[in-house]
């Protein structure tokens, strides 16, 4: 019956572990259909469910079959555990295999970036339940998709500039849309938004509080021929119901002018010159913040987010895929995630140090045509 599988559902998003009908425990994705609707559970949760290739290759041709299904009208990603959603892709892998010429850090790129694009193609309905850290490779699973879920727990950020990265799975494409100069800001500095805030941003399309979640999954799963504006009223209403979680001014409310205006320029250079002529407490702090991230990785950031606002999300994944291949034949990337994933020390050292020595050839090398046997073409 229909509400033997709501049970079921509601037994492998809450304890995969001990539910063998639908996948053994060890697999990296469970996936599982009640009624018209297809659900992806990230079940990674020792590892936060940062994305792996593995699981790439799972969803991926998944969620082709479930769009060519005509039975089938929705699909919810979530994921297990309490801590993260996905707190990004597995780069520490992707490094260990450029230090050495492997394929992974081709593929991991390449695989995750069509992904990337279906999500944000998809013809049916699709929600994500953003219920805790979602970063990085958490953000492409998401972001792209017509419905995003945040609850109390979420935690939203694109900290790529910190590891010699920058801000991909169409980041150039999403970042840009957002209100001012907001997306440039949380692109270049990798502030963390919270809870409401994920939505009062417009990352998330909804907020509902985590304790309702279970019962917004099975509200969702019981609609028969759901639709758009189904989906989009089962949300709003759940919304509405989530009076727990205080409601409070968006966080940054009090700094949009100031962003808007201070992280203007048409240059990285130029926002520092913007933030020190400033002067106040706030830009001082956001000026300490970015003289600690790669100079490199500031430049080709700001110029992918400012050509992005013109591009469509498929031209915006080709020239990222164009970046970070040059980010695994460059240093950064690779002393980013050391000082930070690998050592822990918190002290990369960048090459070249400072925003002067990142010449313009260099940055467009990064965004040079690849050649044309390895371009991603979407």
């Amino acid at each position: 019956s229909i509400q033997r599988l709501h049970l079921v559902f509601r037994h492998v998003k809450m304890r995969p572990s001990y539910c063998t009908t639908v996948a053994a425990a060890e697999d990296d994705v469970l996936f599982n259909t009640v009624g018209s609707t297809g659900v992806v559970t990230l079940n990674r949760p020792k590892a936060l469910n940062a994305l792996d290739l593995s699981m790439i290759r799972k969803i991926h041709p998944r969620l082709v079959t479930w769009e060519s299904d005509e039975k089938m009208k929705l699909v919810i990603m979530n994921s297990t555990g309490e801590k993260a959603f996905c707190a990004g892709g597995d780069i520490r892998a992707v490094t260990e295999a450029g230090k050495v010429g492997g394929k992974l850090s081709k593929d991991f790129f390449f695989e995750e970036y069509i992904l990337n694009n279906k999500i944000g193609t998809y013809k049916l309905p699709y929600v994500a339940i953003i219920d805790g850290i979602t970063m990085g490779g958490g953000v492409g699973l998401s972001v792209h998709g017509m419905f995003r879920v945040a609850t109390e727990r979420t935690v939203f950020a694109m900290p790529e500039t910190g590891i010699g990265l920058f801000p991909d799975v169409g980041g150039g494409f999403f970042l840009p849309r957002l209100p001012g100069k907001l997306g440039i800001y949380l692109a270049l500095t990798g502030f963390r938004l919270k809870g409401r805030d994920v939505h009062k941003a417009g990352v998330a399309t909804h907020f509902v509080q985590s304790n309702k979640i279970p019962e917004l999954e099975e509200a969702l799963t019981s609609l028969k021929e759901p639709e758009k504006l189904d989906v989009e009223s089962v949300l709003s209403a759940f919304q509405d119901q989530s009076e727990d979680i205080p409601d409070n001014d968006f966080i940054l409310q009090p700094h949009l002018d100031q962003i808007s205006s201070l992280f203007g320029g048409e240059s990285v250079e130029e926002i520092f010159e913007n933030l020190k002529s400033d002067g106040s407490e706030w830009a001082l702090e956001q000026l300490a913040t970015l003289e600690k991230m790669s100079p490199t990785s500031m430049k080709v950031t700001l110029r992918q987010l400012i050509e992005g606002e013109s591009r469509t999300l498929q031209e915006c994944l080709n020239v990222e895929y164009r970046i970070s291949q040059r980010c695994c034949e460059d240093r950064d990337f690779y002393e980013g995630v050391r000082a930070v994933l690998v050592d822990r020390d918190q002290s990369p050292r960048w090459d070249p140090p400072t925003l002067a020595g990142v010449t313009q050839e260099k940055v467009d090398w990064y965004f040079s045509p690849l050649p044309a046997e390895r371009e991603l073409i979407l």
